[in-house]
């Protein structure tokens, strides 16, 4: 009598079930090292192009986002400076919020019945 006959059959179907299961494992969301360097690398360029565009200094930038991988930043940045002298592009600085006084329209509210606006009492 043979030892284990359906251990036997069954070993290389069990075999086959396991490599189809880890070669879907990016589709679980499971990054591999090099697909996380190279989405960390981009994400850093994108951030340094970003900086340049809004007339920001690597520093700043590095100042900003801690995070990020300077060594890409710094390629990004440097990227989009050359890109932006060869085309002749002027940065656009960001502008800071404007903050103003509440008006007195601002707090006036409509009534139920009239449709007229009354001032709140504060």
């Amino acid at each position: 009598m043979k030892p284990y006959p359906l251990l036997r059959r069954a070993a290389p179907l069990l075999l086959a079930a396991t490599l189809l299961g880890l070669a879907g494992c990016d589709q679980l969301g499971i990054e591999s090292p090099a697909a996380e360097a190279a989405r960390r690398e981009a994400d850093g360029k994108a951030i340094g192009a970003a900086c340049r565009h809004a007339a920001r200094s690597v520093e700043m930038c590095f100042e900003i986002n801690k995070r990020a991988d300077r060594p890409a930043m710094f390629a990004g940045w440097r990227e989009m400076n050359d890109y932006m002298r060869e085309n002749s592009i002027e940065a656009m600085p960001a502008v800071p919020p404007v903050v103003t006084a509440a008006d007195d329209s601002a707090e006036e509210a409509p009534t139920a019945k009239g449709g007229k606006a009354t001032k709140k009492a504060n």
